[in-house]
């Protein structure tokens, strides 16, 4: 039950955070020696962070017919990552990524990279610059996000930012790119659990898929109303901190 909580609250805390929620998952689970993390509760974690983005976003996706244009260019930037992902996957690359010595360096070298993008003029916004181009480009760099460490939203935010989006619209961009990566992800997932004939389902995965929804959405909320006030800096800070942390660890 602990670990359950403790898990559902850094992912919902972490995915929408420019600071890696997989290499949290994996440091917090390795360090505290979980047992908890299995398949059907990593569907459950990532399926709560679906469900509080959709919420959250729910007046622009019912108004299909006035945004579709946009929701097609989300798509587009979601289709690098994930076929990026499938073939990591297929040759059993991903575990390989997951060392502590790779987090640690990602941690640092790419928050130092948001800390650069991070002093780009803002010249754009999503109503009006945000182009097929544009959406490409950030899905190209959402592929680097399949190293823990990186992490999508930084990644993301990073490559928006870039561009000269504002840090709202950066944020945003990432949130709706977030939609297409995480139901693909629980998909995957599940569709592993329907193949090996392993689909558990038990009250603990119904706690995970709440706590990760209601902290994926306080996360969203609070983070946007962040960001008209203040940079990234504090962030970058933070990863600068923790990425020395677990080198000093991993060597």
């Amino acid at each position: 039950m602990i670990e359950v909580i403790f898990l559902s609250i850094i992912q919902g805390v972490t995915e929408f955070l420019p600071i890696s929620s997989s290499a949290h998952l994996i440091l917090i689970s390795k360090y505290l020696n979980f047992n908890n993390e299995n398949l059907t509760l990593d569907i459950s974690l990532h399926l709560g962070s679906l469900l509080a983005i959709v919420f959250f976003f729910k007046k622009d996706l019912l108004n299909f017919v006035k945004n579709k244009i946009l929701f097609y260019k989300i798509i587009i930037s979601s289709i690098p990552v994930i076929v990026f992902g499938y073939f990591l996957i297929k040759l059993n690359l991903l575990d390989f990524l997951r060392n502590f010595k790779i987090i640690g360096w990602c941690t640092i070298l790419f928050g130092i990279l948001l800390y650069f993008s991070d002093l780009v003029k803002i010249k754009k916004n999503i109503s009006k610059d945000f182009r097929y181009s544009s959406a490409l480009y950030i899905g190209f760099f959402q592929v680097l996000s399949l190293m823990p460490g990186v992490s999508r939203s930084g990644i993301t935010i990073t490559a928006a930012r870039f561009l000269s989006f504002n840090r709202t619209d950066s944020a945003k961009i990432s949130f709706l790119i977030s939609i297409p990566t995480l139901a693909a992800i629980s998909l995957y997932n599940l569709q592993n659990l329907l193949i090996n004939k392993n689909f558990e389902i038990s009250l603990l995965n119904f706690l995970g898929i709440f706590l990760s929804f209601i902290f994926s959405y306080i996360t969203i909320k609070f983070f946007l109303k962040f960001l008209k006030k203040f940079s990234l800096l504090s962030f970058v800070i933070y990863r600068i901190i923790l990425g020395f942390l677990i080198l000093v660890y991993a060597y």
